[in-house]
């Protein structure tokens, strides 16, 4: 019933964009980037930073995934929150800037107390951008992830060619909003997909029809001269690789089970933003945190928090689209009003 919901338009009704319309809107999130471009660099690493611990989970749909501590995630597990969470460039090899973010956490006394020490748990997500920058060897390694971490703040994220997103195929992107009940979630995402976040029949936007608050300011064109065109937000398809990497976050009162549950609901609902999604060659991932400590919430509260997760996912896909720049270069009629 969920999932059928999601498919019908008017699903952000009732919502409301957060200060910053970024995912550091929820209490206790701080995001930092890492960005290299030039003399063969077009990559990075975006740390989605919860210090003192936030109830972690994560959904995996796309068939060539690259990740870390994913089944330390499931519920019914030793370990239930997470201290940061990494989002990066550099294929597998990205995987490695996890290691900068666990020692920055580390030096910080930040992590699952261990015996004399403490262990940073610090799942990880990649994308696939080798070799865009020019050199396939200039990749995201532990110092990525942790100047990252030092950069971390609770302040408006960065979007476009940042972080995660400076080598994808259409870039950063980040949304929040806030719920009648006063709830706040957000997400961040590096949108990096095999299909297309545009519409070819109308030169828009698939997820347009989620925006609140005027946030987008975009004007139907008159006519669409890409019409049967496919592939991302500029362009036909090029690459064999790809992948949609994404967190959620907000201060509902999520156990394990339920912050699972809307990762994979909000990963369901990227069908709604991207066309096609969770391809073979995709390796989409969406991690859920949760800041506040589990608390009993109706079934009727969940499907209120399911539902707007994936319409901000949804929402921040179409922000990474307007950020990196091409798509407002290449229809300057269509962004006017921006």
């Amino acid at each position: 019933m969920v999932l059928l919901a999601l498919a019908l338009p008017g699903c952000a009704e009732g919502q409301r964009a957060g200060a910053s319309n970024t995912i550091t809107d929820v209490p206790g999130v701080q995001v930092g980037h890492e960005t290299r471009s030039g003399d063969g660099w077009q990559t990075g690493t975006t740390v989605v930073l919860v210090p003192q611990g936030a109830t972690a989970a994560v959904d995996v749909q796309g068939g060539a995934p690259g990740t870390r501590e994913t089944d330390l995630l499931e519920p019914g597990g030793l370990v239930t929150q997470a201290h940061a969470i990494v989002l990066s460039g550099g294929s597998a090899y990205g995987l490695a800037t996890a290691d900068g973010v666990m020692r920055w956490l580390e030096e910080r006394g930040h992590g699952f107390p261990v015996g004399e020490g403490v262990v940073p748990i610090v799942p990880a997500a990649i994308l696939f951008d080798l070799g865009r920058g020019g050199d396939f060897a200039k990749r995201p390694d532990a110092e990525f992830g942790y100047r990252a971490a030092d950069a971390a703040t609770d302040g408006p994220v960065a979007m476009g060619r940042v972080g995660a997103g400076t080598g994808a195929r259409v870039g950063l992107g980040s949304a929040s909003t806030t719920l009648p009940g006063g709830w706040t979630i957000g997400a961040v995402v590096g949108a990096n997909p095999a299909g297309s976040p545009i519409d070819p029949t109308t030169c828009l936007p698939y997820g347009l029809f989620l925006e609140v608050d005027d946030e987008f300011g975009l004007t139907p064109p008159e006519q669409c001269p890409s019409a049967g065109e496919g592939g991302g937000a500029s362009g036909a398809a090029r690459e064999t690789f790809n992948t949609t990497i994404a967190v959620l976050a907000t201060d509902a009162p999520l156990d394990q089970t339920q912050a699972r549950r809307m990762a994979q609901v909000a990963n369901s609902g990227l069908a709604r933003s991207i066309r096609p999604v969770h391809n073979l060659q995709d390796g989409d991932a969406v991690f859920a945190i949760a800041t506040s400590a589990p608390d009993a919430l109706s079934t009727a509260d969940l499907q209120t928090i399911y539902a707007a997760a994936a319409d901000v996912l949804g929402r921040a896909i179409v922000h990474a689209v307007l950020a990196e720049g091409s798509y407002c270069d290449r229809y300057p009629g269509v962004c006017r009003e921006r």
